[in-house]
């Protein structure tokens, strides 16, 4: 695949390991909301241990698709699988999603929250919420409450609850909002690490430029379609 950008309202993402199967694809998938069709006949495969950044304007389809990945919401029309064949929503334990919220308790500490979430998921081996905590820096005996935290600290927190499960695939939906430039660089850190351990890494962002350093792939949305595919340059 070269550099230049191409349709790709019907695409492979990415050809470079062609090889392998797709760990997740839509198949002329199209979602409503009324007379609101926020995706529109998408077809896209995602391989597998690849970080994709999905950049599109607000209203282009960006959240939608993560939700439709994450089997929160089903299409309107098309299929979707995940895992050589799975339905989203039977293979949730595998799949992470962060949202624009951070789905955190404001007056419980990041360990708090993290026991209260784990013991949500039953008897499935899990990472312990301390772990999870070290694997995004912070600190497991951190006194603070949540809602004391800066917003880069509460976004790390949230994806320390979203690594609990140890998923294999993370969606992350504008993971850098309202960061601030330090706090940006250590989450791109922490995400090039995530998929240097082989993971597959989707995400969304009004800012192409933060995500550069660990985009595989870049894929436009403009009114719920793919309009361009271009490969990323990642430095980490």
């Amino acid at each position: 695949m070269n550099e230049a950008e191409h349709p790709a309202s019907s695409t492979t993402a990415s050809s470079t390991v062609a090889s392998s199967p797709p760990l997740a694809r839509l198949e002329s998938v199209s979602r409503l909301f009324g007379n609101f069709a926020a995706l529109r006949q998408v077809s896209v495969d995602f391989a597998p241990g690849r970080c994709f950044v999905l950049i599109g304007e607000n209203g282009a389809g960006k959240s939608t698709l993560l939700r439709i990945l994450a089997g929160l919401l089903q299409p309107s029309g098309g299929k979707v699988t995940v895992f050589d064949g799975l339905d989203p929503h039977a293979a949730r334990h595998r799949i992470g999603y962060m949202s624009h919220a951070p789905m955190l308790y404001d007056e419980l500490t990041a360990l708090e929250n993290l026991q209260y979430f784990r013991s949500l998921y039953g008897n499935r081996e899990n990472l312990a919420p301390e772990e999870a905590l070290r694997q995004v820096g912070l600190d497991p005996a951190l006194p603070r409450i949540v809602g004391q935290y800066s917003q880069g600290m509460r976004q790390r927190a949230s994806l320390a609850r979203v690594l609990l499960s140890q998923p294999e695939l993370l969606l992350l939906d504008e993971p850098f909002s309202n960061m601030d430039v330090e706090s940006v660089s250590q989450m791109i850190q922490l995400l090039a690490r995530f998929r240097s351990g082989s993971r597959t890494i989707l995400l969304t962002t009004h800012q192409r430029e933060l995500a550069a350093p660990i985009a595989d792939e870049i894929l436009t949305l403009r009114a719920g379609r793919f309009v361009s595919l271009s490969e990323g340059r990642p430095s980490l």
